[in-house]
């Protein structure tokens, strides 16, 4: 089968070598640890605690949540005592209310857990229920609730479910071993989002520097009429929901619009599989895939980790960093579009996905030098945006061009930092007056919508 791909884009060396053959070990947080669990991990309103400091909890026991139809509920991922409710630094780099928890050692579940359901007798009502009560959301990085993706208005009908196995972050390797380790738990994942939208195609995208992947997902998927497997080209941004769609679907999804719209819903890997433990197993959301990689890591390799583990910590349980070669960057996530961390004093929460450990030779950047119009930041904006243009009018402070040149559309996938000759900081000054902008537009809608409760209101009232 042909591979496919969307305009644009980079090709940055991949990186993957160093854990994309290690298998997937779980690491369990030490017996007096302390975990941490953020009220925000996902897009949408954060949760509120369900537990006060003093109070026993136990694995699989819903600790906060919000009756917000945008958020997801959390749950305790050790058993243990609450130890104290305060802010704690998460990935993103803002610091984030979060239950401590101290961890008994003893693993204590919930009753009830464990108790699985055949979906093919469920109503897409229960199963939706199910998916927003076990907390799952896009463990690709987004964190949007899963049960509000799946369920989408009803003017808008589903014809595609595609699932991004591309993982064209460079170093990340997660994805992939999920992919060869257990693919009859990604295929049964997505035959659940099939039954909610019967009529739609699931097509797994994995890029072509994954031939095992494609190999074991399409042999996985053998007989199943209604789910293929669709090789991409290795190219950067591949994984990104719009890319996605175009190189598939040869659809376009419009500027602010969702996936929905073009009649597509993509999700991640991991989330398939998360979905499959919250329906088939009766589990919750209490655990992650992490790829650490970079030679400054001792062990580089792919951990499954009990969400709410600091870094800290994880580092410590593989190994610690070499002694010859230290990193001097850490990375949450990929290197193309993870924030660098400033410490390792940071709580796993639902969407960590990689800690990158760069030595001084890897993390090296170039001194930024003035702009030489070369148009190589255009020719590769996978946005088809002018990422120069953009930089200019974040430099003079001038947001309202910024906005007029369609700024918000960027995805902040930083191809333009990455092929700029003159290394420009392209990216990174873009993203800093997008959510500026994007702030002040939400919050001129919130306005908005709040004068237009008032005035029906008083009409309400005056009638």
């Amino acid at each position: 089968m042909q591979a496919l791909t969307f305009k644009r884009g980079v090709h940055p060396p991949d990186g993957k070598a160093l854990s994309a053959e290690q298998p997937i070990q779980v690491v369990l947080p030490k017996e007096n640890s302390e975990l941490f669990y953020p009220m925000s991990q996902h897009i949408g309103a954060p949760c509120e605690p369900l537990v006060a400091i003093g109070d026993h909890v136990k694995v699989g026991q819903k600790i906060a949540e919000s009756p917000a139809f945008l958020s997801s509920p959390i749950f305790a991922s050790v058993s243990g005592e609450v130890v104290d409710i305060r802010p704690m630094l998460v990935p993103g780099g803002t610091m984030v209310k979060s239950i401590v928890v101290k961890n008994d050692g003893k693993m204590e579940e919930i009753e009830g857990l464990n108790q699985g359901r055949d979906y093919t007798t469920m109503t897409n009502d229960e199963i939706l229920a199910a998916i927003k009560g076990a907390g799952v959301v896009g463990l690709g990085g987004a964190g949007f609730p899963t049960h509000v993706k799946l369920n989408p208005p009803k003017d808008n009908p589903i014809d595609y479910i595609l699932i991004n196995a591309a993982e064209c972050e460079p170093y990340l390797t997660c994805d992939y071993r999920l992919m060869v380790e257990e693919p009859e738990r990604i295929i049964k994942g997505l035959q659940i989002m099939l039954k909610l939208h019967p009529n739609a195609k699931g097509v797994i995208g994995i890029e072509e520097n994954k031939p095992k992947a494609i190999e074991i997902m399409t042999k996985a998927c053998e007989g199943i009429d209604n789910i293929v497997v669709q090789p991409l080209v290795t190219k950067f941004p591949q994984g990104s929901e719009k890319h996605l769609i175009s190189a598939i679907t040869k659809r376009e999804v419009k500027s602010g619009a969702l996936p929905a719209s073009a009649g597509c819903i993509v999700d991640n890997v991991d989330t398939v599989v998360a979905i499959e433990r919250a329906i088939c197993k009766g589990r919750p959301l209490m655990r992650r895939i992490v790829t650490v990689s970079g030679q400054g890591i001792k062990n580089p390799g792919n951990y499954k980790i009990r969400i709410g583990m600091t870094l800290r910590d994880l580092v410590d349980a593989i190994g610690g960093f070499k002694e010859d070669n230290p990193p001097v960057k850490l990375i949450a996530g990929g290197p193309m579009m993870g924030p660098s961390l400033y410490t390792l004093d940071v709580a796993s929460v639902k969407t960590t996905s990689g800690l990158l450990c760069f030595t001084k030779e890897e993390a090296y950047i170039p001194e930024e030098k003035n702009c030489i119009r070369c148009g190589k930041c255009v020719d590769h904006c996978p946005m088809g945006l002018m990422p120069f243009l953009l930089n200019a009018c974040a430099l003079k402070g001038d947001g309202e061009a910024f906005v007029a040149h369609h700024g918000l559309d960027c995805i902040e996938c930083g191809s333009c930092s990455y092929e700029c000759p003159a290394k420009r900081h392209l990216a990174q000054s873009i993203r800093a007056v997008k959510k500026v902008e994007a702030g002040k537009k939400a919050a001129a809608a919130a306005a908005a919508r709040a004068k237009a409760e008032a005035e029906a209101k008083a009409k309400a009232e005056k009638n």
